[in-house]
């Protein structure tokens, strides 16, 4: 037996203001995103901004369903809405952000498994690591791929 140790790495900001500018303006479409989710049960409204390549910006946010699992994370509403839109334009990076009911989350929001899993395959498409930053009111963690967030992700190769 061997002990392995796994080291992850991302930079953590205090606030919006010290994020260079296309990140600041990301987070910021993702706020703005948060104020259109449909969470009528948990009152956790998740937004998500995406860039692409071309420079598109494409939102997202959280819908929620009686039937729980019937509804979708914000992650993955912005993630399939600019594969289905933009087939062939790689995502460049995505911020993600959340308010509850006393406003802006103090801790950086973290995407469940699902959506982790969704921006592996973005990568893997297009070959091209995503910009991830979430957002908090507390700080903004910033990673450059999502192996960081998914380090044992299931990935085509796994597929041989």
């Amino acid at each position: 037996m061997r002990k392995s140790e796994l080291r992850i790495v991302h930079f953590e900001f205090d606030n919006i203001g010290e994020l260079q500018k296309e990140d600041r303006e990301l987070v910021l479409a993702a706020r703005k995103a948060s104020k259109n989710a449909y969470a009528p049960y948990s009152k956790f409204h998740v937004g998500a901004a995406i860039q692409l390549e071309n420079g598109e910006i494409v939102n997202g946010n959280n819908q929620e369903n009686s039937a729980f699992t019937s509804g979708l994370c914000a992650e993955r509403t912005a993630l399939f809405y600019a594969n289905a839109n933009f087939p062939d334009v790689a995502v460049k990076r995505i911020a993600v952000t959340a308010e509850n009911s006393s406003g802006l989350v103090l801790d950086p929001v973290k995407p469940c498994g699902s959506c982790r899993q969704a921006m592996v395959e973005t990568e893997m498409r297009f070959q091209k690591p995503i910009r991830i930053i979430l957002d908090g009111d507390g700080k903004i963690l910033v990673f450059d791929g999502v192996d960081s967030l998914l380090p044992f992700a299931f990935k085509p190769d796994s597929l041989d």
